[in-house]
């Protein structure tokens, strides 16, 4: 990154949201330290909410108790189950943040004494009410680990651009979003770790996930990929291979809740799909039976 003569760049990582979260921006000399140190405020502030694992958090009490009485959550956690739910009903389930129940059965997730839930819940047992409150109408438990990282990437990035800075990436753990005139080369790993160049983005985002994992893999990277009943996708991903999907959009929520659509869709509609909702597929690499079959 080639600054002008009036501004410095920066380059700073954290570890935050269980993964490492790297800024890269440059700007002002003298704004740029108080424009990263805000950035990972705003990080920070997207755990605090929405984590999964920390049984204090704002998702943690919609869980726990939504289901028995009304609960009030803040602003950014609203904003988020908004973005889910209307993607779950565009993508006819197939991105569905209902399926913590599952999860948490496979050890995924921790269990913070739910009880008696759903495992593989729907859509339309969230219920947003006026006032930024959520009911849960059967005892379902949300996870919003598909789309809260790409959420708190672009909040980092608006921080940024409100500190002043004029260009710069912010890359969490394979979550990415560039802003600025710069093009910020792109390399993608495969599932079986190789890196491929991919070319360039320019003032957008990207966000790769992997299924099919490795027990090995599983260890270091754990994730898990849920095909919610009747949504009409490929079988569970679990048995298909190892396989990465990456997908580029303008909103980094968009491109990190849109490859667990990839993961999932079909073979034959997966790339229309995806360009549908939003995001442009930057081909994935399919399991290895998927690609024997077509």
């Amino acid at each position: 990154m080639r600054c002008r003569p009036d501004l410095v760049a920066m380059r700073r990582m954290r570890p935050v949201l269980g993964t490492w979260v790297e800024m890269r921006v440059e700007g002002p000399a003298d704004r740029v330290e108080a424009a990263v140190d805000a950035a990972f405020a705003q990080i920070a502030g997207v755990q605090q909410r929405m984590s999964f694992h920390d049984p204090h958090s704002a998702l943690s009490r919609v869980n726990l108790q939504a289901h028995r009485r009304v609960q009030q959550v803040d602003a950014w956690t609203w904003r988020v189950l908004r973005l889910a739910l209307a993607l779950a009903r565009a993508s006819g389930g197939l991105f569905d943040v209902t399926v913590g129940g599952e999860l948490v059965r496979r050890g995924v997730l921790p269990d913070h004494g739910f009880g008696a839930v759903e495992p593989r819940g729907a859509s339309d047992a969230v219920e947003l009410l006026p006032g930024r409150r959520v009911r849960l109408r059967r005892p379902v438990v949300l996870t919003l680990d598909g789309i809260a990282k790409g959420y708190a990437v672009d909040r980092a990035v608006r921080a940024l651009r409100a500190g002043g800075m004029t260009q710069g990436v912010v890359n969490a753990g394979g979550d990415l979003r560039a802003f600025g005139s710069a093009a910020v080369p792109l390399a993608l790993r495969d599932a079986r770790g190789r890196v491929h160049t991919a070319g360039q983005v320019v003032n957008a985002a990207v966000a790769s996930s992997i299924i099919g994992q490795s027990a090995a893999q599983r260890e270091r990277y754990p994730a898990c990929l849920v095909l919610p009943e009747a949504a009409g996708g490929s079988p569970d991903p679990e048995h298909r291979g190892p396989a990465v999907w990456a997908v580029q959009a303008r909103h980094c929520w968009k491109a990190d809740a849109l490859t667990k659509v990839a993961a999932l869709a079909a073979p034959d509609r997966r790339a229309a799909c995806v360009d549908r909702l939003g995001g442009r597929l930057l081909g994935g690499q399919a399991p290895d039976r998927e690609r024997s079959a077509a």
